[in-house]
């Protein structure tokens, strides 16, 4: 039997993701920020975006929400690069689903060391793709 997960956990998982971004802005940007519930952060440099090219206020970077039953931190570096993050990363990508989306639900399962090496990995592309000053 699968065990819910509490309010508490998810306010503990969460603050553990936010701590971290808190420590790459700057350079990175707070996007959206919903108290306690999510966190949007992206590059400090409009660039053009989608296949019509729309100038952005920054490329999206990360993000984190709370869910009824896990929360989700979206890393777009991934998307783009997935190989050069998972030897970063080996316990993280344990709850990976699809490309970018990690769920957690359980507070271990988020290593906070190895979310360290991927954002800065991140930020270095971010850097090299131009999306940051």
């Amino acid at each position: 039997m699968i065990m819910a997960i509490t309010d508490e956990t998810r306010k503990i998982i969460f603050n553990k993701l936010k701590n971290q971004f808190d420590k790459i802005c700057p350079p990175m940007v707070l996007d959206k920020f919903t108290e306690g519930k999510s966190v949007t952060i992206i590059g400090n440099k409009p660039v053009p975006y989608g296949h019509k090219k729309e100038i952005v206020p920054g490329m999206y970077f990360v993000s984190v929400e709370q869910r009824k039953d896990s929360v989700v931190f979206y890393f777009f570096p991934a998307y783009m690069q997935e190989d050069a993050f998972t030897d970063h990363a080996p316990n993280l990508w344990k709850c990976l689903k699809g490309k970018t989306c990690f769920h957690f639900k359980k507070e271990e399962q988020v290593n906070e060391k190895e979310l360290q090496a991927i954002l800065k990995k991140g930020i270095q592309l971010w850097k090299k793709l131009e999306y940051l000053n």
